[in-house]
């Protein structure tokens, strides 16, 4: 049950779309005021160096990050080399600020990533779940470093289930109650399909107005395949706007398609405008991490 370690996949193409979507989503709702309820509900360790041996064992990040960052740098030599999209911008200022000497030796998972967007007034809050013994206490230890106070809370449970008690979230200190939720299961149990769908249909019971990011494998399994579809129909049966961001980096020049090779990040109750600025973004993040055949991007909405 507790084999899987975000360590050995930090930074890879999953990350990118994950994080990108993320920080985009989070930025569009600060616009408001209102502070924010902010629920991870597998957070991981919280921050991965990527030349440490659970990174250089997988070797993920090298179709990740490390394979964007060299395809910006290689179009900034050009003479003609466009602006990078506002959305992109965003995501590799977090990773650089992350790596202020230039060079890429750590990647930051969503707890800290959602952790440096918190306002500094205190009036958004941080709530992190990780049930994995050994990623809990990496995360608790991490996080202390931060002295982050009572803005963040840490447990070590079922994010699935804790997510029940935060829904409706608090109001915040001038009365309005908002939430965002990211939910990324590492999937390695079949159930965890189901069980995003589910507890996705019981939080928009809970809460219709939050907004709730969900990331999921593309893969050759019908609970995979199913599930974007459950969400669509979920958000649509809701009446909630949704968006559904996918990413295939294609098969290696041999054929084959070592690892994961595609994702997705669903949205539901995305921001008005998402869609146009993570097309943008999209534009250059795909063409960069596209390798051998069968790649592909696209960015729908309803």
């Amino acid at each position: 049950m507790f084999s899987y370690r975000h360590a050995f996949h930090a930074g890879n193409h999953a990350d990118v779309i994950k994080h990108l979507t993320l920080i985009a989503t989070l930025q569009h709702l600060q616009q408001k005021e209102g502070g924010i309820t902010i629920i991870d509900t597998h957070a991981g360790a919280g921050l991965y160096r990527l030349d440490g041996d659970y990174s250089e064992t997988g070797g993920e990040a090298q179709d990740g990050i490390f394979k964007l960052l060299s395809k910006l740098d290689e179009a900034a030599a050009l003479k003609d080399a466009k602006p990078i999209p506002e959305a992109l911008q965003a995501y590799l200022d977090m990773i650089a600020s992350f790596n202020p000497n230039g060079q890429a030796k750590f990647y930051p998972g969503s707890p800290f990533i959602l952790h440096a967007m918190l306002r500094k007034d205190a009036r958004d809050k941080l709530r992190l779940f990780e049930l994995h013994p050994t990623d809990s206490k990496a995360l608790a230890s991490n996080v202390a470093q931060l002295n982050a106070g009572r803005s963040i809370m840490i447990a070590r449970e079922d994010g699935f289930e804790s997510l029940k008690k935060l829904l409706p979230p608090p109001p915040s200190a001038t009365g309005s109650k908002r939430a965002m939720v990211l939910i990324d299961p590492s999937y390695e149990i079949k159930s965890d399909y189901a069980k995003v769908a589910t507890h996705i249909q019981d939080s928009l019971k809970r809460f219709a107005t939050g907004c709730y990011l969900v990331w999921y494998p593309i893969i050759p399994r019908p609970e995979a395949h199913d599930l974007p579809k459950r969400l669509r129909t979920l958000s649509n049966q809701a009446q909630k706007p949704w968006l559904n961001l996918t990413l295939s980096i294609g098969r290696n020049t041999d054929g084959s398609s070592a690892g994961l090779s595609a994702s997705g990040m669903f949205v539901i109750n995305a921001p008005f405008g998402m869609k146009d600025k993570l097309r943008e973004a999209m534009e250059v993040v795909g063409p960069a991490l596209a390798r051998g055949t069968g790649h592909s991007w696209a960015v729908e909405n309803g």
